[in-house]
C-alpha cells in the first residue's frame, strides 16, 4: 500500500486495488488545489462538498454520493472548505 502525500500534508490518500481497478482513497483538508492527470479519473466525494473547476467549465459544487471525470492529460481545481474525503478511480 503507497501513501500520498500533497501540498505539504493537505491532500493525502492510500493507494488500493478495488473490483474497478486501481484507486486511492483520500481527505482534502480547507483550501485551493490544483492536480494533473495522467489518466483518466472518476472522483467520487464519500463526505463533504468539493468545488471543482474542470478545463473550460465553470466552477460547480460536488456533494458526498457524487462524482466527476476527469480527462486524461489535463489540470484542473479543487476547492475545500471543510475536510473531504474522495475514492478516485484511475482509468
Amino acid at each position: 500500500m503507497k501513501h500520498n502525500v500533497y501540498f505539504d500534508g493537505k491532500v493525502q490518500s492510500l493507494e488500493v486495488n478495488t473490483e474497478n481497478g486501481p484507486a486511492t482513497i483520500g481527505v482534502i483538508t480547507p483550501g485551493q488545489y490544483t492536480f494533473g492527470t495522467s489518466t483518466q479519473e472518476k472522483m467520487v466525494i464519500t463526505s463533504g462538498t468539493l468545488k471543482v473547476k474542470l478545463p473550460e467549465q465553470e466552477w460547480r459544487k460536488v456533494a458526498s454520493g457524487e462524482f466527476f471525470t476527469v480527462p486524461q492529460g489535463v489540470s484542473f481545481v479543487v476547492e475545500a472548505e471543510q475536510d473531504v474525503s474522495y475514492l478516485c478511480y484511475y482509468f
